[in-house]
């Protein structure tokens, strides 16, 4: 099968080929063979018709809990401590798999709607393996290339390791859904354990994902012990020192940052500029949805305008690189995905360039970043497929899902004893 995607303003993101004002790309079977200025159709080829359109690799997203979908918006006042103690400590105990997986369904499809291709699924709704099934499931019939971060054991110090082993057998390969594994760390397990759990995951050849604490020093206990890696992402990370950023950025770790939750839940500020200080290539992440919004537009400008207030050192190019390439190397996919490269999968998307709430686009990268949003969204392709076309999901039953994950939260609120209005202000248990 060959694709051919002809007359937009092409953003490679790869610096080789750079930018293109009018410009073609060719897909053979999925992956990208060519992208130039004007590129011939071959024979039985389809042609989309890029005109006034800019085409760009697919948003990697690489930290976003899609459990928590049903809840959308219900936090949006919510501190830290009210938002643990709602999600985790009130609602997710009354979760069964049919929850997690309209949930999970919901949310990855939503991600796709903006325009995110690729999506690590943090899972921490941790209950039963047939929970997590249901998630796994729901990411597979999700048409997104997708990472299943397992969370298994979250909130205890309880042994995991055949809960991780067992999803591995079922995610071995290198197929639209893959592993990776969220550890709990050394503040909720001793360091012997995250060094056993290390051992285990470079047995298995999984990445891993870490969030870090707000009041920081775990990156220099973790280093102290001889257990940073490269294959390691730390989550947030507002409390860290400039010099445990540089220890991540010596040992080739990625650091995921979502600007929104941690500005509205109290974390401080996003440490964008002090990493790409200490040399880290920072990412941009959504989070969960019950308290920010879904999509990476509004990350990418809440980042660039917090940083720019506080430095004026970011450019609207950075943060184009902090959610397609970079995010991507942080997931060990730079090579098949995050930018438009001849031997690459074609994860792209198509955004609207005469929509009037960009028109007239003067320059591409900062019409994105400024003034983007999902609504710009016209054509997704996922390793070639077209899985949006014209503003619409392709061959989604989005009314029956709707009515699913509307039935899901409330039976999960009424089964939580949880009023779904503006006076739901979750409060921890006094001691």
């Amino acid at each position: 099968m060959k694709t051919l995607l002809t007359g937009g303003t092409v953003l490679t993101m790869d610096p080789a080929a750079g930018d293109l004002a009018r410009g073609d790309v060719l897909i053979e079977d999925g992956v990208i063979v060519e992208v130039a200025e004007r590129i011939d159709a071959p024979d039985a080829a389809e042609v989309i018709d890029a005109t006034d359109r800019i085409v760009m690799p697919g948003f990697v997203d690489n930290h976003r809990h899609t459990w928590q979908t049903a809840f959308r918006g219900a936090g949006a006042d919510w501190t830290f401590t009210e938002w643990a103690v709602a999600m985790h400590g009130t609602v997710k105990p009354h979760y069964r798999p049919e929850d997690v997986y309209v949930g999970t369904l919901l949310g990855r499809l939503e991600a796709l709607h903006s325009g995110v291709t690729t999506m690590l699924d943090w899972y921490h709704v941790a209950q039963t393996p047939e929970h997590e099934d249901a998630a796994v499931a729901a990411l597979r019939d999700a048409p997104g290339r997708s990472i299943f971060c397992l969370g298994a054991g979250w909130g205890t110090s309880d042994p995991v390791d055949a809960a991780v082993r067992r999803v591995r057998a079922d995610l071995p390969g290198d197929g639209p859904v893959t592993m990776a594994w969220g550890l709990r760390g050394p503040e909720a397990t001793d360091m012997d354990t995250v060094a056993r759990e290390l051992e285990l995951a470079a047995e298995l050849s999984l990445r891993t994902s870490l969030h870090v604490d707000v009041t920081g020093g775990a990156v220099a206990d973790l280093r102290e012990h001889g257990l940073l890696r490269d294959t390691t992402t730390f989550v947030h990370g507002n409390g860290l020192s400039d010099e445990e950023l540089q220890m991540l950025a010596d040992a080739g770790s990625s650091l995921s940052i979502s600007p929104d939750v941690e500005l509205k839940m109290g974390f401080g500020w996003p440490v964008t500029g002090r990493a790409l200080a200490a040399g880290l290539r920072p990412t941009l992440s959504v989070d969960d949805v019950p308290s920010v919004g879904g999509d990476m537009f509004s990350t990418m400008r809440t980042a660039f305008a917090v940083q720019r207030g506080l430095d004026g050192g970011l450019r609207s190019r950075d943060l184009l690189s902090f959610t397609t390439i970079d995010a991507a190397a942080s997931c060990g996919l730079d090579t098949r995905t995050g930018s438009l490269a001849p031997g690459k999968d074609a994860d792209i998307i198509l955004l609207r360039a005469d929509d009037i709430t960009v028109f007239p686009v003067t320059d591409p990268t900062a019409t994105i970043v400024s003034h983007g949003h999902p609504g710009l969204v016209d054509t997704v392709l996922v390793a070639g497929r077209t899985v949006k076309r014209d503003g619409v999901l392709v061959d989604v039953d989005l009314p029956a899902l709707k009515t699913r994950l509307t039935a899901s939260r409330d039976r999960v609120a009424a089964a939580a004893d949880v009023q779904l209005d503006l006076t739901w202000h979750p409060q921890p248990a006094s001691k």
